[in-house]
């Protein structure tokens, strides 16, 4: 059975999710910066959270945290 979403992916956006029980959250933010310290916050304090990237209206791009994670 496919997973029905609430909301609309928005384009330029970048999302990720922390994966809890039952439901999983995804979260957007417009700016990477934006989304690269709330995602690094919720690591921080133990949540298991996946990085998706900037959604451009037909697949994520931007998948990876690491080069930006380094210039933290």
């Amino acid at each position: 059975m496919r997973v029905k979403r609430n909301f609309e992916w928005g384009k330029g956006k970048y999302y990720f999710t922390i994966k809890s029980f039952p439901t999983n959250i995804t979260i957007s933010r417009k700016t990477k910066e934006a989304a690269a310290l709330a995602f690094m916050r919720y690591k921080q304090v133990g949540k298991d959270v996946e990085w998706h990237g900037m959604w451009d209206g037909k697949a994520f791009t931007e998948t990876s945290l690491a080069e930006y994670a380094a210039t933290m």
